[in-house]
């Protein structure tokens, strides 16, 4: 059955498999072949950028990537026209929206290369485990748009050929938990993927109600949040097979990944990757011209690795520092709130600069703004009601203005913070 819906996913998406074909046969390459590959890519989409959008035409001329300037995300909210290419179909283009890991909402262009290119990029991470295309894989995902029809994990039909099932896990009460562990054993996939935060919880409650995983499974991944060591333990004691560590955002996706030697691989053939002084990570697309990311501020720390890993990989390795980390909010009946819910919420309210919730028990809820302007009384009122009907209606809801929001002593913004253990 694998073999024939591999077949079927090939007819309905040749490109997002002529890209896969062709990033498997970059990672086929010597290392230094790679590493110059990379420095082409990267002269590429500077001269493109810098030919094609307003924003990096001045910005850009003649001068060596390390003093290049830094994307920031105040730069994305403030130019995003500017940074669109000017060659782009404007009919085909979209508008995503992300939190980020910072807070700090923002939008962004893309159209269906960029994310079939995206899609490509996780097959071959996948692969990674061992997996091969046509083998079941079922998704967590916090993220509500993105298991909604159309959205990146729910095409509908298309989903069964490419033998893809999302659980939408953006809230969930532990009846709904007993459903996953059901659905889990009946479906019996290869891969589990998801936020780190979820599958943790969930692995707790596997592992608390004795649970027993399908023996089909070959791996985990965590995507979207910082996996710490004890929720790798905890998922791969619960599910009995290794974690896969991913790191990628929605603007860049694809940045690096985990392979079975438990070593973190950069995709130099889609990102050119930096870690300055202080160990923040920049990132450049080389593969995005339509909306170009050059020297990108991620929020996100970390450091790149000498030397090669034994799984004989020519991508060179990174360690992740700290970054992504919020909390999951749960309210008096027991029903959980993942973070990426305020992302959505706060998305289309552009005066907001950052934000920050805080949950101080289970029926009080605090939202801290850093605002341009306040916002006008009918935003406000639409927000108390979206809280009151999608999380709890005897949630105590309060608003503040604040100048800034604290960074914590790593230097890191929580946005989403539950104080009410």
């Amino acid at each position: 059955m694998s073999a024939l819906r591999y077949w079927l996913h090939r007819r309905l998406r040749p490109g997002r498999f002529a890209l896969l074909d062709a990033l498997l046969h970059t990672q086929s390459l010597s290392r230094l072949e790679v590493l110059h590959k990379q420095q082409q890519d990267l002269a590429h989409i500077i001269a493109y950028a810098a030919q094609h959008t307003a924003y990096y035409a001045d910005r850009l001329g003649g001068k060596s990537i390390d003093a290049l300037p830094i994307l920031t995300k105040e730069d994305l909210r403030g130019h995003l026209d500017e940074l669109l290419a000017n060659n782009a179909h404007r009919g085909q283009v979209k508008l995503g929206h992300t939190g980020g890991s910072t807070g700090q909402p923002l939008a962004f262009w893309y159209d269906d290369a960029k994310h079939e290119l995206m899609r490509a990029g996780m097959c071959r991470g996948y692969m990674m485990s061992g997996w091969r295309p046509g083998e079941k894989i079922l998704n967590f995902w916090g993220a509500r748009q993105d298991t909604q029809i159309g959205g990146v994990f729910n095409a509908g039909w298309t989903d069964f050929i490419a033998a893809e099932k999302t659980i939408a896990a953006f809230a969930y009460t532990e009846r709904q938990m007993h459903a996953w562990a059901a659905f889990i054993r009946g479906y019996r996939p290869v891969l589990l993927q998801g936020y780190a935060s979820v599958l943790a919880e969930f692995a707790s409650f596997c592992l608390a109600t004795r649970q027993t995983p399908p023996r089909s499974l070959r791996g985990v991944y965590s995507t979207a949040e910082v996996l710490g060591a004890e929720q790798r333990e905890l998922i791969e004691q619960a599910f009995g097979c290794k974690v896969f560590n991913q790191y990628g955002c929605r603007e860049v996706p694809n940045i690096a990944c985990e392979c079975r030697h438990g070593r973190m691989h950069v995709f130099t053939d889609m990102v050119y990757l930096e870690s300055l002084d202080d160990e923040r990570l920049i990132v450049t697309a080389l593969t995005n011209r339509l909306m170009p990311f050059i020297r990108y501020d991620l929020g996100d720390s970390g450091r790149l690795l000498d030397g090669a890993c034994d799984c004989g990989s020519p991508f060179p390795l990174m360690a992740m520092g700290l970054c992504r980390h919020n909390d999951i909010l749960r309210t008096a009946s027991g029903k959980c709130i993942h973070p990426s819910y305020f992302n959505r919420l706060l998305a289309h309210l552009p005066r907001i600069r950052q934000f920050q919730c805080i949950q101080s028990a289970p029926d009080q809820l605090t939202l801290n703004l850093v605002v341009a302007e306040k916002l006008p009384a009918d935003s406000v009122a639409s927000l108390r009601e979206k809280i009151a009907s999608d999380i709890d209606p005897r949630m105590n809801f309060t608003l503040n203005y604040v100048d800034e929001i604290p960074r914590t002593a790593s230097g890191k913004h929580r946005f989403v913070i539950n104080a009410s253990h």
